[in-house]
């Protein structure tokens, strides 16, 4: 159960929280990933999936979304916070990620978690050209390479973040994606901005916000250090470990427009 950081040839631990949220910080074991709740926010700082690119299987999706029930109803972002309108419940772990081995199909289930979720804009979370077009391309690099990779994700939980039905919807979500190769250990790190499309009104009346034509993905690949300075949470061996050259870490964010935009 949980996100293993012995799963790559390297030794990875869970990162930390910032020390600021560490008494409303709840971890959440799962098959094959790890979820760290804000019970104040009642979203994710942090979750945390190993992907055996080897033992991908594939099982039936399901729908069947549910509160943990090891946790109170009230720490969690729950069906009140989708229900008739446009937000879609944006999975966090990724149903696909931790779905290999033996455990396959409770691994599916548990991604279903409320815990997992997080309100995002119907077309980032449906586009197979942003966000979930970077997250195919991570996975098909696991699976055709037989690639041992950990992935963190989360919602950014900013003070400027928008309030709704009792939350603050995040504006931003960041992805990591660590792998050894050659025996080093190696990440790169994602940001994805959605205020563009949020908006709250918009939202309650179930009025689909359009996607702005701003590239394919919306998705910019960022320094981890960026990552770790947004959310405060503890990524040094990941900062360590980026891909990206010290040279353009000083530069500007770099917007994604194609799967070849990626460095890995």
């Amino acid at each position: 159960m949980g996100y293993s950081p012995d799963f790559l040839d390297a030794d990875l631990p869970l990162p930390t929280v910032p020390a600021e949220a560490q008494g409303t910080a709840v971890p959440l074991d799962y098959t094959h990933f790890t979820v760290i709740l804000d019970r104040d926010r009642r979203l994710a700082r942090l979750t945390a999936v190993n992907i055996d690119g080897a033992a991908l299987v594939d099982v039936p999706r399901g729908d069947d979304w549910r509160l943990d029930e090891r946790i109170p109803a009230e720490w969690q972002a729950g069906p009140e916070v989708y229900s008739r309108n446009d937000l879609d419940r944006g999975h966090l772990v990724r149903r696909r990620d931790p779905v290999w081995g033996e455990d396959a199909r409770q691994a599916n289930s548990d991604t279903f978690h409320y815990t997992n979720a997080a309100p995002q804009a119907s077309g980032f979370n449906q586009s197979e050209e942003l966000w979930v077009g970077l997250e195919d391309h991570v996975l098909e690099y696991a699976d055709a390479h037989d690639q041992r990779i950990s992935v963190f994700t989360a919602p950014v939980l900013g003070a400027d973040d928008l309030p709704y039905r009792g939350i603050l919807v995040p504006l931003r979500f960041f992805k990591i994606a660590a792998w050894v190769r050659y025996g080093e250990l190696r990440a790169a790190g994602f940001v994805l901005d959605q205020s563009p499309v949020i908006d709250v009104d918009e939202i309650e009346q179930g009025v689909a916000a359009e996607v702005p034509d701003l590239g394919p993905f919306r998705t910019f690949q960022v320094p981890v250090a960026d990552i770790a300075e947004l959310t405060g949470l503890g990524l040094d061996p990941l900062v360590a470990a980026d891909v990206l050259p010290s040279a353009v870490r000083a530069e500007p964010w770099r917007e994604l427009t194609a799967a070849g935009d990626i460095r890995l």
